[in-house]
């Protein structure tokens, strides 16, 4: 080595390394001492602090002058030949600065630059490739069967689906758009498969007991036995018609149309927003047109919820769960230690409005078996019978006289709590019976009173009584007094909601061609004549009714929601079935 000048060292040759050829010679070139730089300066050729010694940053800038003037074709074989001679870099010293090329468009071509590896790292190899390799036999097989299992599963369900299509007709009269499918019209049509001997239960057994269960029997080890005829007793759950399920399915079956409950929903959007907010309380004076007489607050607020819980909502579910809730609240703030609810009114209101307002509490509790009605539900049945007459009825004034149209509403409040599972006292529907014998003369037609003379709601509310205290539904006093009732369809020429109310029940029950002949006329006219506009749309007018200037505007619109409700509101006493081949008989005896 001379003054200013640098000799690359030659490699000397070893089996795992080549030979690195000798740089050309150049001009010596004298060094030129560093221009002065600020303290805080850096450049792109600085050496990083943990960098060689001085003695290796001189030969390099020497190197860097030299190949500055060497030809662009020697410099880049020069450089070649160097990089080929370095020595191989140990692991261990990877993090330490090596000389690299410079990157295109930036320095001179060929001057090699100072940079680190710490940060560049090789892409990682292909996992999954390696998973698959790496993978046991036992676990390839046991996927590719489970995508087996499941093709096959898809294939068996895709080829067992059945193709059906479900049409329901809703026969609706004049109301709205008909079917226009002739195939539709006209059953006969259709390929119906061809049944024999259906198996399909067509008693006509009453429902005595809706809580009823059925009788335990003793487990047999006799493997031939296979049927029983111990008869057990037949199950009702008289207010499950109200849930969703089975009011749909209910509303069908015995008639109801999509006419029928859209005016029962117009109703009820009414009602609500009737009610005192911040009471819960309804009126049967106003903020209506066309109300009462009389104010009676109980009477109002039971009426309305009767009408609300009919199409199944409660303080716990439905689309007026909170106004069910606030009346509610309200009913039972009233109730004192007795179980009277009645504070303020006219005298001949207090026991139709007790009445009432019981039916409401025995139906919320039998809905939800919420605990914390039952105990005012069976408050209320315990007052009922503490304050029935020795006639065996109610009236006006607790403990004193009977009729027929006060007696009818403590029975529905009776039947109420024994679908809700209370408990009723035998003594209280004996004396019932007692009473109702005393207002007939034939068992057939009802009065007002013990040996009056009959009339046509008188004897519609106590058929309805009969029904629920066990009369069967071949009894020929019950059906002689439908066929009066089927005389006396409903016509609003001569308005009567309060015998309209009573009859739809009786023959709701009956069922067969008696219930078919008075809901297609109820279906029908009913709706006609709600409100359909206005501030009072969704009600239905007091003008004309025999009681309205009673009851007014809250009355009249609660009695039609009650018609219109009476599809699913109770389960018949009577189970049946209209089929084609199973059907009641009529009050008046079926035609050939």
């Amino acid at each position: 080595m001379t003054a200013g000048h640098e000799q690359i060292p030659q490699v000397p040759q070893s089996p795992a390394m080549p030979v690195a050829q000798p740089l050309p010679a150049a001009q010596p070139v004298p060094l030129q001492p560093p221009t002065a730089r600020p303290a805080n300066s850096l450049s792109s050729n600085t050496m990083p602090i943990n960098g060689p010694p001085p003695a290796t940053v001189a030969a390099a800038s020497q190197r860097r002058a030299v190949a500055s003037r060497a030809e662009p074709v020697a410099v880049a074989a020069s450089v070649a030949t160097v990089a080929a001679a370095i020595p191989l870099v140990p692991a261990a010293a990877a993090a330490k600065p090596i000389l690299a090329p410079a990157a295109s468009g930036t320095g001179i071509l060929g001057v090699p630059r100072i940079r680190t590896d710490s940060g560049e790292e090789e892409p990682p190899p292909e996992v999954t490739a390696k998973a698959v390799r790496a993978a046991p036999p036992w676990l390839v097989s046991g996927v590719v069967h489970m995508i087996a299992l499941i093709l096959m599963g898809v294939l068996y369900l895709a080829a067992n689906q059945e193709n059906r299509v479900q049409i329901e007709a809703i026969y609706a009269e004049d109301e709205g758009i008909q079917l226009e499918e002739d195939i539709l019209q006209d059953f006969a049509k259709l390929d119906m498969p061809d049944i024999v001997d259906p198996v399909l239960s067509q008693d006509l057994l009453q429902v005595t007991d809706p809580f009823a269960a059925p009788p335990q029997l003793d487990l047999s080890l006799d493997g031939l036995v296979a049927v029983s005829d111990i008869l057990a007793p037949s199950i009702g759950l008289a207010l499950t018609g109200r849930e969703k399920g089975a009011k749909e399915a209910l509303l069908g079956a015995y008639g109801g149309t999509a006419t029928t409950e859209a005016a029962v929903q117009l109703g009820l959007e009414w009602l609500v927003k009737q009610q005192n907010t911040r009471t819960g309380l309804w009126s049967l004076k106003g903020p209506y047109a066309d109300g009462g007489g009389n104010e009676n607050a109980l009477a109002a607020t039971a009426m309305a919820l009767l009408a609300l819980q009919g199409n199944g909502n409660t303080h716990k579910a439905g689309k007026h769960q909170r106004s069910v809730e606030k009346g509610v609240e309200a009913l039972v703030r009233m109730q004192d230690q007795d179980g009277n609810m009645f504070n303020e009114g006219s005298f001949n209101h207090r026991l139709y409005s007790q009445a009432q307002a019981t039916i409401v509490l025995c139906e919320l509790y039998g809905m939800t078996k919420d605990p914390r009605y039952r105990q005012p539900a069976q408050k209320a049945l315990d007052y009922a019978s503490r304050i029935q007459s020795p006639q065996g009825g109610w009236r006006y004034v607790p403990r004193e006289d009977s009729d027929t149209s006060v007696t009818g509403w403590f029975v529905m409040a009776m039947q109420s709590g024994l679908m809700a599972g209370l408990t009723v006292q035998s003594p209280t529907l004996d004396g019932i019976t007692k009473y109702l014998d005393s207002a007939t003369p034939d068992g057939s037609l009802y009065s007002y009173q013990a040996r009056g003379e009959p009339t046509l709601t008188m004897t519609a509310e106590a058929l309805l009584c009969r029904q629920y205290l066990g009369w069967t539904h071949t009894d020929p006093r019950l059906q002689t007094g439908v066929e009066y009732l089927l005389e006396n369809l409903i016509d609003y020429n001569e308005q009567d909601l309060y015998y309209w109310y009573y009859a739809t029940q009786v023959l709701h029950h009956m069922g067969g061609r008696d219930w078919d002949t008075w809901n297609k006329v109820m279906r029908q006219v009913v709706p006609e004549n709600q409100v359909k506009d206005g501030k009072e749309r969704g009600s239905w007018d007091p003008d004309n009714d025999r009681w309205g200037h009673h009851g007014g505007r809250l009355y009249t619109t609660c009695l039609s929601i009650y018609l219109l409700e009476v599809y699913y509101r109770h389960l018949p006493i009577y189970k049946h079935f209209n089929l084609p081949t199973s059907r009641l008989p009529s009050a008046a005896g079926d035609e050939d």
